[in-house]
């Protein structure tokens, strides 16, 4: 019997690809292939500090939230604190253990949402940094933004702060939400972004990070975002990507929808979900989330991992619209009638 199709949304990775110039310059590089990343590095970074009006010198290219753990939490010596939500993405706090520090998880609140006034009063004299995502994973919801960016620049004045900007620009307004311009105006503040995400870039692991510039410089002495760590293929295709706009737009309308197609399944069924604005969703199916992952692997769905203190909650990635089909279809059948 052939094995079962699989189905991937576990991820969330962006199936619908990259953009077309991103493609087109993959293949123009592949000729440079035996030689040494050189000037794409200059290249992306400069395209990059256009772009967010930040200089050069604080931009540290690759994908580094675990190594920014690592040295964040050798340096000042150990048992340093790390506040972040708990239940959340953990690469950077996972990364701090070794250097001796340690992880303080906050709960989302009510909403979903990262609890800002109780990560303010987690941080402490031992606290050497806040790590929040925004929206937030595996909920996918969105701070309001004034009260964010204020929440931010408060916290800056007490410990670093890193804002993950991961799943940003899927909301239309990401450029009124990101905390960038609170580094502009020397805010203890630093940003990641990714291409891994809307820019469907996940197999060339390629990101920046936005940082005061002692951080930044810190970072680079360590040889983090030289040329040697790069690969050349992922630094042209993100600088392509950098330059098609439109088709960053024509992602994030896709997304939405089928992101609402969902949230329209789950209101309709009445199971609680997340207000996520990023291309997963997350729900209480009513099943224990073993069960749950295991009926629906099944049939060759795999879904996210479970989350801490969310026992019967699903985090599923938005795939192509005939994965989501598929997939609403077998999640139907699974959730308990209420009423």
């Amino acid at each position: 019997m052939a094995d079962t199709p699989q189905i991937k949304l576990a991820l969330n990775e962006t199936p619908f690809g990259p953009s077309p110039a991103a493609l087109d310059a993959i293949t123009a590089d592949l000729a440079g292939l035996p030689r040494y990343t050189g000037r794409e590095v200059d290249d992306l970074t400069g395209a990059i500090a256009a772009r967010e009006n930040i200089a050069a010198d604080q931009i540290v290219l690759g994908e580094n939230l675990n190594v920014l753990g690592l040295y964040l939490a050798a340096h000042g010596g150990p048992r340093g604190t790390f506040v972040y939500s708990e239940p959340g993405y953990t690469a950077l706090v996972d990364a701090v253990a070794p250097a001796g520090g340690r992880v303080v998880g906050v709960p989302l609140n009510a909403a979903l949402e990262n609890d800002l006034p109780a990560i303010a009063a987690a941080v402490d004299g031992t606290t050497r940094a806040v790590y929040l995502v925004n929206p937030h994973n595996p909920s996918g919801t969105v701070s309001d933004a004034t009260k964010f960016i204020d929440a931010i620049r408060a916290l800056s004045s007490r410990t670093l702060v890193i804002v993950d900007e991961a799943y940003l620009e899927f909301l239309p307004d990401f450029a009124a939400r990101t905390v960038t311009p609170l580094l502009r105006e020397g805010c203890n503040v630093a940003v990641f972004r990714t291409f891994s995400k809307i820019y469907g870039l996940a197999s060339l692991a390629i990101g920046y990070t936005l940082a005061p510039k002692p951080l930044a410089t810190g970072l680079k002495q360590m040889g983090i975002g030289a040329f040697f760590g790069l690969s050349r293929l992922s630094l042209v295709a993100a600088l392509a990507s950098l330059g098609d706009r439109n088709y960053v737009e024509d992602i994030r309308i896709k997304v939405a929808a089928e992101r609402e197609t969902w949230h329209a399944l789950l209101r309709d069924r009445g199971r609680r979900f997340s207000a996520s604005q990023a291309n997963f969703v997350f729900f209480d199916c009513g099943r224990p989330h073993a069960e749950a992952a295991a009926a629906l692997a099944a049939r060759g769905i795999i879904i996210g991992r479970a989350q801490p203190g969310f026992a019967t909650w699903l985090r599923i990635s938005i795939g192509l619209p005939e994965e989501n089909a598929i997939a609403r279809q077998a999640v139907a059948e699974l959730l308990p009638v209420t009423g």
